[in-house]
């Protein structure tokens, strides 16, 4: 029952801490990622035109609506430059994203206008070359591809335009080292693009709102031309991943059950022996085979039962302490929370304990089956 009990408490707690680590990161993502995003199947832009967009704002379950347009830049200052995915968004782009709430202090949420550009960039970007709000001296210029260039040297080939550091945001490196925002009059004027031009756009929905639902009515109203994506297909692979990591840690630690397992063949095997004469008074009184190996299969379904419960208790009061009391911390102080997350997740509880009974009824099996077909006497 103990070996039993521990395997169960493991398995729990580390699925809960491996489910606190996911939403964890699926929360970092979900605040730069939109709930659904519409772009061009083919190519870089695509046009959105204004019955398009009342019929997109009017679908059921979409409640804001933000356009972006989408390029890769070179941002420089003096001697350094680094390439960066410069992104121009327009006014709502803070109801379909959270990424204010991720500014460093010292700066602001501030694009800046067309003729007055302002850029946000990721930490890693404004290390890379000084783009800090708080650098009065810093001459930061963005160089994007002209469109319409008809040769490749670099005074026709690339726009550029001075700017403006009015913050820093950290959300996650992937992002911090990639992207810098805008706003989208300003990228609109430097890729030559119409008003009605765009690489996309990003779509927050109402609460309680079903987005693969809402995908169907927006794929079918905007047609083949646009890709429409929920914030899982935006990051597919690693979500795919982190689900295919969560069974692989299940298969793993489900192997401490198995080392339980032969603890109870072994129980049930020396019980067997130690109950000889009893099993054979049985037999004599009428007992048939079924009933024999039911007796020592309900005893491996206590010994699982009792165990189990045991560590469903203890994972639960674990799992609660740590998630009060952050009793465990991450050491390094290189991630952005200094203790282990927790996630209880009432699935993983029925996950292990169909787990336990499985394993338990197996390792059951082999000594009551062998209690059941051997013959025993009452002499000595």
């Amino acid at each position: 029952m103990l070996a039993i009990a521990v395997g169960t408490a493991a398995l729990i707690i580390v699925l809960s801490v491996f489910n606190g680590f996911e939403d964890l990161v699926k929360g970092l993502y979900s605040d730069f990622y939109p709930d659904i995003k519409i772009s061009a199947a083919k190519g870089k832009f695509i046009w959105f035109n204004a019955d398009q967009r009342k019929k997109i704002a009017a679908t059921p379950g979409v409640a804001k609506l933000s356009f972006y347009t989408e390029e890769k830049a070179e941002l420089t200052n003096g001697d350094y430059n680094t390439i960066v995915f410069l992104k121009g968004v327009d006014e709502n782009y803070n109801a379909v994203s959270r990424l204010a709430n991720h500014i460093v202090p010292g700066g602001e949420y501030d694009l800046g206008t067309t003729n007055k550009p302002k850029i946000i960039s990721g930490s890693g970007i404004s290390n890379a070359v000084g783009a800090d709000p708080e650098n009065k001296l810093a001459n930061l210029v963005i160089y994007l591809p002209n469109r319409k260039a008809t040769s490749f040297t670099s005074a026709e080939a690339m726009h550029s335009y001075n700017v403006m550091a009015s913050g820093i945001f950290t959300v996650q490196q992937e992002f911090d080292d990639k992207y810098a925002f805008t706003n989208l009059g300003f990228m609109q004027y430097m890729l030559d693009l119409n008003t009605d031009e765009y690489s996309g756009v990003e779509i927050a929905l109402q609460p309680n709102v079903k987005p693969d639902d809402v995908k169907k009515n927006l794929q079918q109203l905007m047609g083949s031309k646009y890709q429409v994506q929920t914030r899982y297909e935006q990051n597919r692979s690693l979500f795919g991943i982190m689900q295919i990591e969560k069974w692989v840690i299940y298969g793993i630690l489900s192997l401490i059950l198995l080392v339980a397992a032969f603890n109870m063949i072994g129980a049930l095997t020396m019980l067997v022996l130690e109950k000889q004469k009893d099993i054979a008074v049985l037999k004599a009184m009428g007992a048939h085979d079924l009933r024999i190996q039911q007796i020592f299969l309900c005893e491996g379904l206590v010994l699982a039962g009792v165990g189990g419960s045991a560590g469903m208790f203890i994972a639960f009061i674990v799992c609660v302490l740590q998630l009060k009391y952050h009793i465990i911390s991450l050491e390094g102080n290189t991630f952005i929370i200094d203790y282990y997350p927790v996630k209880i997740y009432l699935p993983d509880f029925f996950l292990v304990a169909f787990t336990v009974f499985t394993v338990a009824m197996l390792a059951a099996w082999i000594p009551s089956r062998k209690a059941a077909a051997q013959l025993y006497s009452l002499k000595s």
